[in-house]
């Protein structure tokens, strides 16, 4: 089955979804029965061990046109080995800072002779029963994104994307503007060019441009031509949707 997620960014078009650090299958059903193109279920921050991340992930099978992807806790092959072989069909990889590390990430990500990646694809390849065809389509089929997050992965930007492979330079908002001296302030100067000079870069090399988003800027970030576009998360969304009940509520303050 084709990556539904990466013919949308070849073709040009947006592609919205969300993360999830809440270890219930519950979760990732009902997230992925919404519509969203993509969940990242984040091992770097989220609360999952990868037996966990696989009975997410057999939550939602109903819904193929919801891909699942992993975001792994560093750049070594083991995280890269357990994220894939159990179903993930793109891989989000923080901390990438220079070509060096985009190399890595792409090894890990792809089987010989583009790549470095083990084959043992357990559940990803049926168990076995067809591991013939899912090796032979893996390399095309699994997304590379790489997590921008850092000054010196913005100045680096160009021969980090020069790196065959990459599909996606997504930014993490709260980890650049914090690296930049600029937490959280997405309309800062300094923010603001960083992004630019990725989104530029991403034009150039043929890679789609990512960015971390919320209900109030998608919409202007997709229209600046971010691709892959992230909105909340799991956590967010729990907060808002009982919140927003509460205020409901006649006489409730707090």
């Amino acid at each position: 089955m084709t990556n539904s997620v990466k013919t949308k960014l070849k073709a040009g078009k947006s592609s919205v979804g969300t993360f999830l650090g809440m270890n219930n299958p519950d979760v990732s059903e009902q997230l992925a029965r919404l519509g969203f193109d993509w969940l990242v279920f984040d091992v770097e921050h989220g609360v999952f061990t990868i037996p966990d991340v696989q009975r997410m992930m057999q939550s939602m099978s109903a819904m193929p046109d919801c891909v699942p992807l992993v975001r792994v806790p560093i750049n070594e092959p083991v995280y890269f080995k357990w994220g894939l072989d159990v179903g993930a069909r793109g891989v989000v990889v923080p901390w990438v800072n220079s070509k060096e590390d985009a190399l890595r990430a792409v090894q890990f990500s792809k089987y010989p002779p583009e790549g470095l990646r083990g084959c043992g694809p357990r559940r990803a390849s049926r168990y076995g029963a067809e591991i013939i065809e899912y090796v032979r389509r893996a390399n095309d089929d699994v997304l590379v994104i790489l997590q921008i997050e850092t000054q010196e992965a913005v100045e680096k930007i160009d021969e980090t994307l020069s790196v065959a492979g990459i599909d996606v330079a997504f930014i993490g908002p709260d980890d650049l503007s914090l690296n930049l001296g600029s937490f959280q302030q997405r309309t800062h100067p300094k923010f603001k060019a960083a992004a630019a000079r990725v989104l530029e870069a991403c034009k150039a090399h043929g890679v789609a441009a990512g960015i971390y988003c919320n209900e109030n800027n998608i919409n202007d970030a997709i229209s600046q031509g971010f691709q892959f576009c992230a909105l909340n998360d799991d956590d967010t969304f729990l907060t808002m949707g009982a919140r927003a009940c509460l205020q409901r509520v006649n006489g409730w303050t707090h």
